[in-house]
Formats: C-alpha cells, sequence, structure tokens
C-alpha cells in the first residue's frame, strides 16, 4: 500500500469516527511536523504547544481534505498557516508590550526518538537558523522534509520561481556565512541539488 493510499485510508477512518485512526495518523506525520516548527520557531519553549495546535486545527480540518491532494503537502501547509499566525501573534506582542530581549539563550538540538540526519554539524544549524525567515522556510523544506519543488510552491503559494530565488539565495547566504572551510564544505555536502 503506498504512504498516500495509507493516509486515505486513515482519514477515512477519522472521519467514520475512529480514535485509533487519529493516534495512528499522528505516529506517521510527528517527525515531520515536530521539525519543521523547532527550526521555523524561535522560542522552543513553544514549540509544543504550537505543535499541538496544528493536530488540533489538522483533525478539525481532516473532513474537508481533498483526495486529490498529497496529504503530506496538505500537512505542511496547515503546519506552515499555524506557524505564520503563531509568529503573527508573537509580533502583535512584542508591539503591544514593547519588550525587546537583550540576549537569546543557546539553541540545543533535542529531538527524543531521532537526531536530524542531514544537519549534524552546530555550526550549520546556527548557520541555517540565521537565514530570513523566507529562506529558511524553503531550506527546512526542501532540505530537512524532502519536498520538491513544486510541492513548496504549492505548500507557501508562490510561484515556483520564487521557490528557487530563494533556495538559491539561502545557499549563497550559507556559502558566504561559512567562513571556514569545513563548514563550507558542510553547507556543500548538505545542500547540493
Amino acid at each position: 500500500m503506498s504512504v498516500d493510499n495509507e493516509f486515505i485510508k486513515l482519514i477515512n477512518l477519522i472521519g467514520a469516527g475512529n480514535r485509533e485512526a487519529c493516534g495512528e495518523l499522528y505516529e506517521k506525520t510527528i517527525q515531520d511536523v515536530f521539525k519543521t516548527v523547532h527550526f521555523l520557531v524561535e522560542e522552543k519553549t513553544d514549540v509544543d504547544d504550537l505543535v499541538q495546535d496544528i493536530y488540533i486545527q489538522v483533525f478539525k480540518s481532516i473532513k474537508k481534505f481533498d483526495f486529490e491532494r498529497k496529504f503530506n503537502p496538505w500537512l505542511m501547509g496547515i503546519t506552515l498557516k499555524q506557524i505564520k499566525a503563531y509568529r503573527r501573534k508573537k509580533w502583535m506582542i512584542f508591539r503591544t508590550v514593547k519588550k525587546v530581549e537583550e540576549f537569546k539563550e543557546e539553541k540545543e538540538l533535542d529531538f527524543s526518538t531521532e537526531v536530524i540526519e542531514k544537519i549534524t554539524n552546530k555550526q550549520l544549524v546556527k548557520l541555517v537558523d540565521e537565514l530570513p525567515y523566507k529562506l529558511k522556510q524553503v531550506v527546512i523544506l526542501r532540505y530537512l522534509n524532502d519536498y520538491t519543488q513544486d510541492e513548496i510552491s504549492a505548500i507557501l503559494k508562490v510561484p515556483i520561481g520564487t521557490v528557487k530565488s530563494r533556495i538559491n539565495a539561502a545557499l549563497t547566504k550559507l556559502r558566504t556565512k561559512g567562513k571556514n572551510k569545513k563548514i563550507l564544505e558542510e553547507v556543500r555536502k548538505v545542500y547540493e541539488y
């Protein structure tokens, strides 16, 4: 059974009220959702709450799922919409309260089930984290979640040319920022397409 057929079966079971299917869908998708949220949200203490909000939205919207689409890009679309709403809310709080944090805590990678194999170099992770949000978004979708440029275009609802230019700009910035040869080699190895 193909991956999409498995998701179609689970969606139908969920629509029929099967709670076990909800848990199975969650288990099959949590890795990609968690990794994406972890890398696109600066406040790591908010990651778990945001992931929970994403799955609430997924299960609310699942009855409207269009079976002509692939499930994973649909899920990433919801994930990115929730991240965008979260970022907007954070910005509004920031503007209302007018607080600016003076320092950032050292970010530690902590994946309880699996370390991301594609990004093992902490310096490289730091460089990716320093990218502007729109560039970081395409890097995470392309190289961490293995979405095609066409799928990223559909997820972000931007033209394919925009996706390509953002990927190119991100790779250029990573290569430029990687000052020592080891980081440059790591960037080339991980981010070649």
